[in-house]
């Protein structure tokens, strides 16, 4: 007897992994597990961290640092983002940024960094986050290295524009990212710094009302490709930052693969696809993280993908079996 699952359509399939991705984003925005995660001693830690390795390559940094060389070996490009929540502690704060300017002490040096406002400082003050942001950037343009600010859950959108709109000017190597899903950014195209910026283009990861934001599925997908060709013919230097296999066959019939500087997807999430672009020529990197705080980081990675909840259940199950997850497989 066929499952249920079996006899789905290829529409209906793509309907229940759009409803699941939105149920996992629901559950990593969940205060109630975000604090049982952060509890010490939590079960829900312990349990959840086989899953994690397989897209957190490291509780800490000199590990973390180690592994990418697997990566750069493969001849990928490499992004470096030092996993965390919202920081309301100027004190938790200033650890961040410390973590960042150690990172950028190591040799070979990271081409590129990523981060949250909210992680060195905007749930205290714009003001603070906005310095933080002005250490970080300036200590990673003297050692060659590019910063491309993540983006945030909707109310948090005009600080993070307003503060790579004033470092900008002084920080040419700062970027920024933008999400498709959100129907302001097309206007925001114009009130930004573009041509000749990095900028990374995603689809959106955090769960946000149709008022504010489209959901997955054609009319996103359409929308991400028509963001993409309107920020290459401004001069931007893209990223393609998806895992949607869809979305490149599409850029890739346009002509628009050839136009871009890169294709960039998650550590750990479909990276057989990514190697099959780096295999066909094209510049490939992948966004690597580490650290502890990773609850948020986990549940919005199997939101991009959502069959990967099955390889998160089988990490789980072979916890205890010797090595784990080996960081760079299938790369």
């Amino acid at each position: 007897m066929k499952s249920a699952a079996s006899v789905l359509s290829p529409m209906s399939q793509r309907a229940l992994h759009e409803s699941a991705s939105q149920g996992l984003r629901i559950l990593a925005a969940d205060e109630r597990c975000r604090d049982a995660f952060t509890t010490p001693g939590s079960v829900l830690q312990d349990i959840l961290s086989p899953a994690a390795r397989r897209y957190v390559l490291a509780a800490d940094r000199d590990e973390f640092l180690g592994h990418l060389e697997v990566l750069r070996a493969k001849s990928y490009r490499i992004a470096v983002e030092f996993v965390g929540e919202e920081n309301s502690d100027p004190v938790e704060v200033e650890r961040v940024v410390d973590e960042y300017l150690a990172v950028l002490a190591h040799e070979p040096v990271p081409e590129q960094l990523g981060f949250d406002l909210s992680n060195v400082g905007l749930a205290f003050s714009r003001g603070l986050s906005e310095k933080n942001t002005a250490r970080i950037t300036g200590a990673a343009a003297a050692r060659g290295c590019e910063v491309v600010l993540s983006m945030e859950r909707a109310p948090a959108v005009d600080d993070v524009l307003a503060t790579y709109r004033d470092l900008a000017a002084d920080h040419a190597n700062l970027g920024i990212t933008l999400q498709a899903y959100l129907h302001r950014t097309e206007a925001d195209l114009d009130t930004i710094p573009v041509a000749g910026r990095k900028i990374r283009l995603v689809k959106g990861a955090f769960a946000a009302p149709p008022e504010v934001a489209l959901g997955r599925g054609p009319a996103l997908d359409a929308r991400y490709l028509r963001l993409a060709g309107d920020l290459v013919n401004r001069g931007a230097r893209l990223s393609l930052a998806t895992q949607d296999a869809a979305i490149l066959t599409a850029a890739a019939a346009s002509g628009l693969l050839d136009r871009v500087e890169e294709i960039e997807m998650l550590h750990g999430v479909r990276p057989e696809l990514l190697r099959a672009y780096r295999e066909a020529g094209y510049t490939c990197r992948v966004y690597a993280t580490y650290g502890e705080n990773w609850w948020l980081h986990l549940l919005h990675r199997l939101a991009e993908h959502p069959p990967m909840v099955l390889t998160a259940l089988a990490d789980i199950a072979e916890r205890h079996q010797a090595g784990g997850h080996t960081a760079g497989a299938g790369y």
